[in-house]
């Protein structure tokens, strides 16, 4: 198999394995991806640990099942807000399309 494939195909389970580490529902994401509970955990035996250290980098915490209310509230908080700052830019640049392009 060409090496790139391999790449796009390593690059779908890792996001599978995140998926389930940030959401701890490996059921449910194992289902979404169309692969066995034991396939996903395979995975996740396989990518864990630098997937782990890649969120990490970029200051995500998984979820766990002592996860407290509070630590779901201001994840929920700061996915809104990231959400209002992407709606920002979308609303900024079909402005300048807008003006850009008059049709």
């Amino acid at each position: 198999m060409p090496k790139k494939k391999i790449d796009v195909i390593e690059n779908v389970k890792k996001k599978y394995v995140r998926l389930a580490l940030e959401s701890n529902r490996i059921a449910s994401t194992a289902k979404s991806a169309g692969v066995d509970r034991a396939t996903l955990r395979k995975w996740i035996k396989e990518y864990e640990t630098g997937v782990r250290d890649e969120m990490e980098s970029e200051g995500v915490n998984p979820l766990t099942p002592q996860t407290s209310r509070q630590e779901l509230e201001n994840k929920y908080e700061q996915a809104m807000k990231l959400l209002g700052e992407k709606e920002l830019e979308v609303a900024m640049l079909r402005e300048v399309l807008k003006k850009n392009d008059p049709l």
